[in-house]
């Protein structure tokens, strides 16, 4: 089943290739919550899904917790009249500005289906900033946030460092990490999608964090940009490449192919 968001390097794509990486566990850890694709496609007993992106992980709460409730109210957002450019922007200004968790949620929703190209960013204020996208008729997707609401029922989630997350594995645990990419080149770093960057520092924090578990019997694995950097990084694990299909650039033509990895630390 497709996440019920738009998600800049979404794991849908790929989901069977990671899922025959990850071993059998009984509960699956994701310190980079992401759209969630990779929860949504897999069949753990448990889950711990966690992230640095407040909107993020309130979403997933409230959509565990309202269920058809919150369906039905989020859904009430997306009508023709809500589809131009100044209720995008007011309707933006208020999630911006609102304390209300569930409203918060809705407009979650609302600005990822209306938003330019689905992109989640943050000014350095801590205001969600992605102009409006100007799409012909978005649409609340139902079914999508219906299984994520069913499955969520197994998992939790949790507002934490990937470093704190990972650090929380004990055995029966597997973990997949699908942190901000290492950049292809020195112009191609997409901006963080929270406050705090993620730069080389902790690329190799990950690394490192990831070849502890190994060392205690827990396995993780990590998706990345198959680079010079990445390869000196993840030394110690088996290393699967292969090329994906962007989806999310500002130019259309440069939406090209893309060199990944997955690093098993096993």
């Amino acid at each position: 089943m497709k996440p019920f968001l738009k998600w800049a390097g979404s794991k849908y794509k790929i989901v069977k290739r990671i899922r025959e990486s990850l071993p059998r566990a009984r509960r699956l850890i994701e310190p980079f919550a992401g759209s969630g694709a990779v929860f949504l496609n897999t069949s753990y007993e448990e889950y711990l899904i966690a992230d640095t992106n407040a909107d993020l992980i309130n979403l997933f709460k409230q959509v565990q917790k309202g269920g058809d409730d919150f369906i039905d109210y989020a859904s009430a957002l997306f009508v023709p009249s809500t589809n131009t450019e100044n209720a995008y922007y007011a309707l933006r200004e208020e999630f911006n500005a609102t304390d209300d968790l569930v409203r918060k949620s809705a407009l979650f929703i609302y600005l990822n289906r209306h938003c330019f190209n689905g992109l989640c960013r943050y000014n350095s204020k801590g205001g969600f900033n992605v102009p409006f996208g100007r799409y012909s008729s978005p649409s609340f997707p139902v079914k999508e946030v219906h299984h994520f609401a069913e499955k969520s029922q197994a998992a939790t989630f949790l507002l934490c460092s990937f470093l704190d997350t990972m650090a929380s594995a004990k055995d029966g645990d597997v973990v997949y990490c699908d942190p901000p990419y290492a950049p292809l080149s020195a112009t191609s770093n997409f901006t963080s999608y929270t406050q705090d960057g993620f730069g080389d520092k902790q690329q190799e924090q990950l690394a490192i964090a990831a070849q502890k578990l190994m060392n205690r019997g827990i396995p993780v694995i990590v998706s990345n940009h198959d680079t010079a950097f990445t390869r000196a990084i993840y030394a110690s694990a088996s290393i699967e490449a292969f090329e994906v299909q962007r989806f999310i650039a500002s130019d259309g033509g440069k939406r090209g192919k893309a060199a990944e990895l997955l690093a098993s630390f096993v």
